[in-house]
């Protein structure tokens, strides 16, 4: 079964699928950023969580419960280490990683962030071509997921997501 991709702009705590995904580092302390956001809306609960679980290798994933948010999940992908730095070996892995999870757990629909690009600085035309690579690639690979989700909070993200996915689908 192909899924279909979609790119929005939003909150990713506030969007419609199943289950999102938070850019951690690979001791998944929840800190600023998407982190941020998801564990001021969620609760603490999810950090807690989701720290028993690490530290994993960088390109890993785990997934915890959403605490407050209404998601079955919240996958948390480490794309970078302890050194904050990413690259784009570790966040095509951990974009696997996490579809990888969201199979194993039958959830049909995923919404990602841009991965690395905030506190890890990676930039985000780099970080589009990557993860939408990734999730492209894995198409094949799906039984369950139906939808996969990119959230961008800005306009940029949005901007160079839509672009990217528009080349790769011949639209542009």
């Amino acid at each position: 079964m192909a899924y279909t991709i979609e790119i929005v702009k939003g909150d990713i705590t506030r969007t419609d699928t199943e289950a999102i995904v938070n850019a951690a580092n690979n001791h998944f302390w929840m800190g600023s950023g998407v982190a941020g956001a998801i564990k001021a809306a969620g609760g603490d609960i999810i950090e807690k969580e989701a720290v028993k679980k690490g530290p994993v290798m960088p390109g890993e994933a785990v997934h915890t419960t959403a605490g407050k948010l209404p998601f079955k999940m919240v996958i948390h992908a480490a794309v970078m280490g302890q050194d904050l730095r990413t690259s784009d070996k570790y966040i095509r892995r951990a974009t696997i990683s996490c579809l990888n999870i969201a199979e194993k757990l039958k959830i049909a629909s995923i919404s990602f962030p841009a991965f690395g690009t905030g506190v890890g600085g990676f930039p985000m035309k780099a970080c589009a071509h990557v993860m939408l690579d990734a999730v492209c690639g894995y198409r094949s690979l799906a039984k369950s997921l139906q939808r996969v989700q990119f959230c961008l909070f800005d306009e940029p993200g949005y901007a160079a997501f839509t672009e990217k996915l528009e080349r790769r689908e011949g639209r542009l």
